[in-house]
């Protein structure tokens, strides 16, 4: 079992005291089932193999990799939407593998979530003010009717969305709109820490410069932590301090934002990153690309060893044999790969 006593992030640079989520080599693992009646199961799913990394207070840690890599199923984990296989998880010091119930519901107040879709998030028969105020109404944060509305009108406003809109209904916003009302769903419980969950990879690229931005402002206003995932490398680069980049169920590679973009060291980080277009057309044709062969493997029957050795330029034979473990090769870069 591949165990980081300090995980990745636990020292932080603001001078915090400690971080406000820590996972410790966490595994989310579906089994595969056969028949209706008596079901007999045939395979697992390694969704999250073995992840571990914290968040510091006020902090965005961008989580980035291919499709079916995991990502999303990390963030429903962290936010106990899932009850993980094995692992740690801390929130504030307290654990959230361990605790059920009414402490649980309590503890969803300071976390939430920002969905991918904007269309299908939102339920289609109540409005905007009825979205943002249901979690008022579940968690009791309203006396009254009228400091419902208030607190709604607050947040509309608060979200860059007119507080007359809250009688409208979902479909009568753009898609730029309606994950404004997503993040104003988030925020009505005032919380801590938000996993954003591709929530601008459904959106234009104009629209989505403006909810990066509109993130941004809301950080800085609320001190707000955010576990930011997303597949495209040039999105989290205006949004992480820190990135990890993922794969198969595993991170491979966790370094502050500059450190990644600057210097990669794990071969596939080098990989996506040079899939990167660059505006400039003398650079873009100038700069040497690096192929990735194959197909990304199947989380039910994944590679022994390195997950990513049957795909790696610089893969030697004991790869296929030896997990690797993530270290610290530079102060706050860990690596997953013992040939770099």
């Amino acid at each position: 079992m591949t165990e980081v006593t300090n995980p990745p992030g636990t020292t932080a640079s603001n001078g915090s005291a400690g971080p406000i989520l820590e996972v410790n080599d966490l595994r989310m693992h579906f089994p595969v089932t056969t028949g209706v009646v008596f079901r007999k199961t045939v395979g697992t799913v390694k969704a999250v193999d073995g992840v571990t990394f914290s968040i510091q207070p006020g902090e965005t840690l961008g989580l980035v990799g291919e499709s079916g890599c995991g990502k999303t199923t990390l963030g429903r984990c962290v936010l106990r939407f899932y009850n993980p296989t094995s692992g740690q998880m801390h929130f504030r010091g307290e654990s959230l593998t361990d605790i059920r119930g009414g402490r649980m519901r309590e503890l969803r107040k300071q976390m939430q979530m920002v969905f991918q879709d904007p269309y299908s998030s939102l339920n289609p028969r109540m409005t905007a003010g009825q979205i943002i105020g249901e979690p008022l109404k579940i968690h009791r944060l309203a006396s009254d009717p009228k400091q419902s509305r208030e607190r709604v009108a607050e947040i509309l406003s608060l979200v860059g969305l007119d507080p007359s809109m809250a009688s409208r209904y979902p479909h009568e916003f753009s898609g730029g709109q309606r994950q404004r009302i997503g993040i104003g769903r988030a925020l009505a419980v005032d919380p801590a820490l938000i996993v954003c969950d591709e929530a601008v990879s459904a959106l234009d690229v104009s629209i989505q410069a403006q909810i990066i931005n509109l993130l941004k402002d809301l950080q800085d206003r609320l001190g707000l932590t955010y576990l930011f995932i997303a597949h495209d490398l040039a999105v989290v680069r205006h949004v992480a301090d820190r990135i990890a980049v993922m794969y198969l169920g595993k991170i491979v590679e966790i370094a502050p934002r500059d450190d990644i973009y600057a210097n990669p060291l794990h071969p596939y980080t080098q990989a996506l990153l040079s899939a990167v277009p660059v505006p400039d057309p003398v650079v873009e044709a100038a700069r040497p690309r690096q192929i990735i062969i194959g197909e990304v493997p199947s989380p039910l029957n994944p590679p022994s060893g390195c997950v990513f050795h049957p795909r790696c330029p610089i893969a030697q034979e004991d790869c296929s044999v030896d997990v690797p473990e993530l270290r610290e090769l530079r102060p706050g870069h860990w690596v997953a790969c013992p040939k770099v």
